[in-house]
């Protein structure tokens, strides 16, 4: 496969696939938010948008960057979103990185969102849909995020197949500048921050699913993906024939 970093894929710029990174903290936030049981998870393309699909959908839990906000549920925070129960439930999420690069990359034919902790499971299914050329779109800092770009090398390597330590890569994204805003954040009692919200962030391969994006209904649309496509059901061998003295 062909790997290309970037932070600023055009659209219509046609790769084969896409893998929009986002470690500190939207994508955390989702992973999270499927281990807690969420069935989908609505990426919204401003504010506006999910505020009106919040009013529309009054059963829909939505969630954005910063301080609690009127007309969100909860907060881009993986420490907060852990401790809510999700089962079955629509998520709409909107926040300054993730959310854009998947709404810019949102005609890629296979679309991936990613962190630490669903790296590995995102190389497995890069590994399976085997793409000529995958574009990974680090959303940090103008395309810049230390911890974005660790977590795309990372996913990068594994999908080369080859056995990977995830340790340097940790290290590159915990020693990165938003790392240290958010600590600093948690130090001044920012609202929206949680202190376990890096630590969460930077767990890798933490979960066996991947994060798949399609268009559904005009909507971008996260759905967690086993990262091995189920085992075919084994055929039963025929009844042995009874014995006979």
């Amino acid at each position: 496969m062909e790997s290309r970093f970037t932070g600023a894929a055009e659209p219509g710029d046609g790769p084969c696939a896409v893998v929009v990174i986002d470690v500190l903290r939207a994508f955390a936030t989702a992973a999270v938010a499927f281990d807690r049981g969420a069935e989908r998870i609505v990426l919204a393309e401003s504010l506006d948008q999910a505020r009106a699909l919040k009013a529309r959908h009054p059963d829909w839990i939505a969630l954005k960057d910063g301080p609690p906000a009127p007309g969100f549920d909860t907060v881009n925070s993986p420490a907060l979103v852990r401790t809510l129960d999700l089962a079955g439930r629509t998520l709409v999420q909107k926040t300054t990185n993730g959310t854009a690069g998947a709404t810019v990359a949102r005609d890629a034919p296979l679309l991936l969102c990613a962190g630490f902790g669903v790296a590995a499971a995102t190389a497995r299914v890069l590994l399976r849909h085997r793409p000529r050329r995958v574009t990974y779109l680090v959303t940090g800092d103008g395309g810049h995020a230390e911890e974005d770009l660790a977590c795309a090398r990372y996913i990068a390597s594994l999908a080369s197949g080859r056995a990977v330590d995830p340790a340097p890569y940790v290290r590159r994204a915990a020693g990165s500048s938003a790392a240290a805003e958010l600590a600093d954040g948690v130090r001044r009692g920012y609202r929206g921050i949680h202190p376990d919200d890096v630590r969460l962030s930077l767990e890798p391969d933490r979960f066996a699913f991947a994060m798949i994006a399609a268009v559904e209904d005009s909507l971008i649309v996260l759905r967690p993906t086993p990262a091995h496509p189920p085992d075919r059901p084994r055929l039963r061998p025929p009844p042995a024939a009874p014995h006979r003295p």
